[in-house]
């Protein structure tokens, strides 16, 4: 990591507010938990905002880690949210900067927990500020994700609202927490019996929640299993994950895939980040059993490529068996990211510099090589069987008992 983005860049803005998310909720545990306050400010805030506090603190570390999802597609609308949420998560950990008495555990420091949470949360908000142009993407809601969502809000409001407006029908539920509580719980199928329908009038309508309440959870639950499917059959067809690609910084392009190809990839493994964009879907599913980063797709379309991360990549390889595919590939990437180092391996000679005016940087012919170095060592020439040793990274056990 030779580079300030390479601190700061997509997987800090992801890793940061994992950690601050995992320590607001321990803090927050930790002061719901606690059963008497000291410290320098346990004279100063009251018990009441402490333990409020603790509760919102859990409840900001999982909204945290639900934004971080968001923020792992791109979406502007996890990095709005995250941005609000650090500052909250820094407050909170103010606020519960006290030392705690708990059960079982005795005198506890929350400053252990609250102290890193507060400095970690202030940390993370400059890292979000300078990445902000990585989280670009709208939110992009299916149809059936918008009918879902709408169904949920409704079946909750109309409960909502209808055990409120009946709520000398009820035992126990006078307020509109109450009435929201006994629709949530309802609709949820937990059913405490705690709010119980006492008329005819009353017993309907909760029946009609129960209904209601039941298939918006169902159709809810459904929309949200519908990606991971998908994240599933993408696997199976060897393809990466939005959430895989969205994380890609300073990597190799591998245009295409081929007999060239292979001992391209030996070399990348295990050096750099590499993707490998292919439309063989044999293939495609054979590199990812082999946990190698690969997208199904025409190596020479724009939307692959930047799905691909053309913009932050380090590099461009093209070096399949078919110069004038290759050729296609490179002018793309050449266009999407004019300043990216793009390597190409030109099959026939005559298309070397074809490939060049393409834009390729650098195009090398294996042909020719081998042919150069085979040439020489007949005609004697000392020297060429140690280049291509080396090249080919082989040792020469005769020469090593020598």
């Amino acid at each position: 990591m030779d580079r300030p983005r390479d601190w700061l860049g997509a997987r800090a803005t992801i890793l940061l507010p994992v950690l601050v998310a995992v320590l607001s909720f321990v803090t927050g545990v930790v002061n719901i938990s606690a059963v008497s306050i000291s410290g320098p400010l346990g004279d100063l805030i009251p018990r009441s905002i402490q333990r409020t506090a603790g509760f919102t603190g859990a409840l900001t570390g999982f909204t945290l880690l639900v934004s971080v999802v968001g923020l792992r597609r791109r979406l502007r609308i996890a990095w709005y949210a995250t941005v609000v949420l650090l500052p909250v998560a820094a407050v909170q950990g103010l606020v519960q900067n006290s030392a705690v008495s708990i059960p079982f555990v005795g005198s506890v420091p929350s400053s252990a927990v609250s102290i890193p949470l507060v400095a970690l949360s202030l940390l993370s908000l400059p890292t979000m500020l300078l990445n902000r142009r990585r989280f670009d993407r709208p939110i992009d809601l299916s149809t059936a994700q918008l009918a879902a969502g709408a169904a949920l809000l409704g079946s909750l409001m109309y409960g909502t609202a209808g055990s409120y407006a009946l709520r000398d029908e009820f035992t126990n539920l006078s307020t509109a927490t109450d009435a929201f509580y006994y629709t949530l719980v309802t609709a949820s199928t937990v059913g405490y019996g705690d709010m119980t329908p006492q008329s005819q009038q009353a017993k309907l309508f909760g029946m009609s929640v129960v209904v209601l309440g039941t298939a918006s959870f169902a159709i809810a639950l459904g929309s949200l299993l519908g990606p991971a499917i998908e994240k599933r059959l993408s696997e199976a067809l060897g393809n990466m994950t939005d959430a895989q690609l969205d994380l890609l910084e300073n990597h190799v392009l591998v245009l295409g895939h081929g007999d060239l190809t292979e001992p391209i990839i030996e070399e990348l493994t295990g050096e750099i980040e590499f993707v490998v964009i292919t439309p063989d879907t044999e293939t495609a599913t054979r590199l990812q059993q082999q946990d190698i980063a690969v997208l199904t797709a025409d190596p020479s379309d724009e939307v692959p490529m930047q799905r691909a991360g053309i913009e932050d990549a380090a590099a461009v390889v093209a070096a399949t068996n078919d110069d004038a595919q290759d050729a296609l590939a490179i002018l793309t990437a050449q266009t999407l990211n004019p300043t990216v180092n793009i390597v190409a391996a030109a099959t026939d000679r005559e298309n070397i510099e074809k490939l060049r005016r393409a834009g390729a940087d650098t195009v090398i012919s294996p042909a020719v090589l081998g042919g150069h170095l085979i040439v020489q060592s007949a005609l004697g020439r000392e020297g060429m069987e140690n280049i291509a040793d080396h090249l080919l990274d082989v040792n020469d056990e005769d020469d090593a008992e020598i």
